[in-house]
Parts: structure tokens; sequence; C-alpha cells
């Protein structure tokens, strides 16, 4: 039961599973309208739901771009969507000091792609005793995420999951390597597949960041159907009026269709 979050009778080695969610809370009645309707949908699909979105987006391209709310606030109003809509809570964690107060909100601790070697961040990250999601940075291969294990586990946590989110490939763009899915299993960790995220274009718009969105189908039936535990997915209603990542998020209509096929794809893996 490592995987287990008792309060939401979810057990996240069991089923596919789905982290979805704006990119940052834009407001606390955008958050609650997202979550609400995320619930909606992934109960009718019967997938477990994770609601995420960041208190804190610390690693934007421009000093200019929207972070969020921040620590405190955010907290605040991810409480309240947790509580009201009944649903678990991931969110990032940026330095060793935010993680005791995320601590007392979260169901899960994220640690961002550009952090994932930071041994101090990971280390009260695991402290904490809360399933720990760790993206893989675009920089490394993912044998190497062997050593992150080994961080938590060290530190006494043995709840991590390993996020693959596509490895840089020249300049503004990211690809994808499907043979890492098994490599990290074979760490003995659930392995989450950040599917928007791999259609980012870094910094592809001078002060924001790009994305091809129109591939996120694609992507999510192929890792789905390569057997990944889980997906990950920024959600938005209108992506293009997004604050954060609004070019390579999922548009909230699109889900119900695209949550169907990879159920039906999660069917046939589980028949074989």
């Amino acid at each position: 039961m490592r995987y287990s979050l008792p309060d939401f009778g979810l057990d996240l080695s069991r089923d596919l599973f789905l982290i979805a969610g704006p990119c940052v809370v834009e407001s606390r009645e955008h958050v609650i309208f997202m979550a609400s309707e995320l619930k909606k949908i992934t109960s009718a699909c019967r997938v477990p739901l994770v609601f995420k979105a960041s208190y804190d987006k610390a690693n934007r391209t421009s000093s200019k771009s929207f972070r969020g709310p921040g620590l405190r606030e955010g907290l605040k109003i991810l409480a309240e969507v947790r509580e009201k809509i009944g649903v678990p809570i991931l969110s990032d964690v940026h330095e060793p000091s935010q993680c005791e107060a995320a601590d007392e909100v979260l169901d899960i601790l994220q640690i961002p792609a550009f952090l994932s070697r930071q041994t101090d961040l990971i280390v009260a990250a695991a402290r904490t005793g809360k399933i720990v999601n760790v993206k893989k940075g675009q920089f490394l291969a993912p044998w190497e995420m062997k050593n992150v294990v080994e961080k938590m586990r060290e530190a006494g946590n043995d709840r991590l999951l390993l996020t693959e989110r596509g490895v840089s490939f020249g300049y503004n763009n990211l690809v994808v390597d499907f043979r890492s899915f098994p490599i990290m299993q074979s760490l003995e960790c659930p392995v989450v597949f950040d599917v928007t995220h791999s259609l980012q274009l870094p910094g592809g718009q001078g002060q924001s960041s790009g994305g091809q969105p129109q591939y996120i189908p694609h992507l999510a039936r192929a890792g789905v159907a390569a057997g990944i535990d889980g997906l990950f997915m920024e959600v938005h209603e209108d992506p293009a009026k997004a604050l954060s990542d609004g070019p390579n998020a999922l548009k909230l209509s699109l889900l119900p269709a695209l949550l169907e096929q990879l159920v039906e794809i999660r069917k046939c893996l589980k028949r074989t």
C-alpha cells in the first residue's frame, strides 16, 4: 500500500491514474471550477484523479510571466479545493524550506524537472513521508534516475513516482524516448508520462514557451500502450487564455473522449 491515498480510496499502483489541472493557480474560483469539472470527467471514466496546480511557477521563461499566488495563499486555495471537491492535491516544491508547509496540505509533493538532482530538496520532500513525484530532468538519461531513487530511500521514503517529460533535442524542442518507461519501472517505482510538457517548446516564443498540443492524443495513446502507470496532463478550459503553459495544454472539452480511448487501450493490455 505504498502508493495508497486512503482519504480518497485511491491506490496509484493498481489502476491507470491521471494527474491533471491547470499549470498554475490562476485564481481560487478557477481551480475550484477546474477541479470540479475534472472530477466529473474522470469519475465517469473511472480513472483515479490527482488534481495538479502550482502555487508558484519559479522557472518561468521571463521575469514578467505570471507565477501564481505564492506559497501561503496558494496552499490555502489548494486546501479548499481538496476539502470542497474531494480530490487529492499535487503541487511543486522548489526549496527545502517549502516542504513543511506543503506537507500540511498536499497529498503528493512534486520535484520539478530542473530540480531533479537537488539533493537537499529531494531529502526534505522525502522526510515528509508523503508520496513524492520527481520529474526526470530534460538533461538526464532514464537510468540516471536510480540516483534519485536511492536518495529518497536513504531518507526513509519509498513512496516515489518517476515522471518522463521528454529530453532536450536541439534548441526549443523535446523528444520522448519510450524506452525510458520500462527502464524507470525497473527501479520499482510507478512511472508517469507527462504528455503535455513533452510537447512543450521551451522558450519557443521568445519570452514564453510554445507547444504542439495537436499531438497530445498520439503521445497519450502510445504511452498507455507502452505500459505506463499514470498520465500527467495540464488541462485548461481555454488554453489560449491560460496564464501559464497554455500553448501545450489540453483543452478541457477534449479530455472525455481521449480518456475513453486510453481506458480501452489499458483494458487491451490487461487482457494480454
